[in-house]
């Protein structure tokens, strides 16, 4: 299935949407276009002064004004989700777009050599905490009238490849999760699940992935916004289940 490609940018009006590492990278540019876009973005990441900086940004350009969660998937417990959950209930009445952009590159080593620690850290952040912040945001999301779910997902996922370890896995582990979800709740027509493998931007992740690359070649992450924009925005009602590349 293809998406279209142009986005209108009216769809995320009025629509509540947290986005996990929008700190830097991906996450921050996606909460920028999502904001230009009408939406109230909930920022979620570890790094309080990004996200401080990041607040700032949106509200010069005259965008609904942001919700700023400092969270670090990589030690949140149990409390830290359910105040989450209930502070989005509190503040917003429900959430309708969820995106977890949030990721750790972790060891690019042969899995013979890979740093068990290392190993648990990223698998931990990039698979078990969006299946732990999905699961409790359900409540918030089923509160909606057209609630998405979009996992950022890699090209690793589908083609694994050496030397990528923890997180080739942790990315496979989340298509399977996606999938598995979208199946899980096909009977409630408000909810969608759908994953979006951006592709190479120029990241500060992707410099540490591809030390010898020139960056200059590569995309900037806010020209790969659209398809995420779309399946925020109610145009795409009844996609459900997908995976998409962005290029």
């Amino acid at each position: 299935m293809s998406l279209p490609e142009q986005f209108a940018p009216a769809d995320l009006a009025n629509r509540a949407i947290l986005i996990t590492g929008a700190s830097g990278g991906f996450g921050r540019a996606l909460a920028i276009e999502c904001a230009r876009a009408g939406a109230s973005v909930i920022l979620a990441g570890r790094n309080g002064a990004k996200l401080d900086s990041l607040y700032d940004e949106i509200a010069s350009l005259g965008a609904p004004q942001p919700a700023i969660v400092q969270l670090d998937l990589a030690s949140a417990t149990a409390v830290d989700y359910d105040r989450l959950s209930d502070t989005i209930g509190r503040e917003f009445g429900r959430l309708d777009g969820l995106v977890h952009a949030a990721a750790l590159l972790g060891d690019r080593t042969p899995l013979e050599q890979y740093d068990v620690p290392t190993w648990c850290r990223v698998m931990h952040v990039n698979l078990t905490a969006p299946f732990i912040l999905t699961q409790v945001l359900l409540p918030n999301l089923r509160k909606s009238p057209d609630a998405s779910v979009i996992f950022v997902s890699s090209g690793v996922a589908r083609t694994p490849r050496a030397y990528w370890g923890a997180y080739g896995v942790s990315k496979a582990g989340l298509e399977a999760l996606r999938a598995i979800l979208a199946q899980e709740l096909e009977g409630e027509e408000n909810l969608r699940i759908n994953s979006v493998n951006p592709g190479r931007m120029r990241t500060a992740m992707r410099a540490a992935a591809y030390p010898a690359e020139d960056p200059s070649t590569l995309p900037e992450p806010a020209s790969l916004t659209g398809p995420f924009l779309y399946l925020l925005g109610g145009r795409s009602r009844g996609i459900d289940g997908q995976y998409f590349d962005a290029q």
